[in-house]
């Protein structure tokens, strides 16, 4: 039921942005601790959805990618692999994932895949400013996380002020729940990503 609460508050989301280029509405990230199963989650996810495989260095990383690469294809889905292009090419995904510390690795990632939808970690002004060479941005936390990473919330006025000054559409990550999500209407948001909110 959550699940489908926010796909369906993402898929407004998106329709009332306007964009340029079609986009997934909702981005699920998988965290090894958190969503131990990511398979059974994107089988659940609505068709046009993007999975975001995150590994950490997982030493059977190829094996998991592999596994959803076929997954997302059955279901629909967009896959991309989080912080690992290399990996993206050899599974032949759908784009990649970078954190802040890789975003300057986008121009480059352009040029050599062009067809790849590529996203990009921001969690303040300055490192959204430096996304610009990517699809979208995903700026976390909105809201207050149970992720053990995440900081302060940024609250839905300072992130929509940085959706509404952005070059680039916005994803709006952290906290994201059935409780939170209808907060995000008129914020200007391209959609929503989560990862335990999605677990239900």
């Amino acid at each position: 039921m959550s699940l489908q609460v926010l796909a369906e508050a993402a898929a407004q989301l998106n329709r009332a942005a306007g964009l340029k280029k079609p986009l997934p509405p909702l981005l699920f990230f998988t965290d090894p601790q958190r969503t131990p199963d990511p398979a059974a989650i994107a089988r659940r996810l609505p068709a046009g959805s993007a999975v975001v495989l995150r590994l950490f260095g997982a030493a059977d990383a190829l094996e998991q990618a592999e596994h959803l690469r076929v997954l997302t294809q059955k279901h629909g889905l967009k896959l991309l692999i989080g912080a690992d292009a290399e990996l993206a090419a050899k599974v032949e995904a759908d784009g990649v994932h970078l954190p802040e510390r890789l975003v300057q690795e986008a121009s480059r990632l352009r040029q050599a895949h062009p067809h790849w939808l590529i996203t990009a970690a921001a969690h303040a002004e300055a490192a959204l400013a430096a996304a610009q060479d990517v699809d979208a941005a995903v700026v976390s936390p909105v809201f207050p996380s149970l992720s053990p990473s995440a900081g302060a919330p940024l609250s839905v006025q300072r992130f929509s002020a940085m959706v509404h000054t952005a070059k680039i559409p916005v994803y709006a990550l952290g906290g994201v729940t059935v409780e939170t999500v209808g907060e995000l209407e008129g914020s200007g948001a391209a959609g929503v990503a989560a990862v335990g909110g999605l677990a239900d």
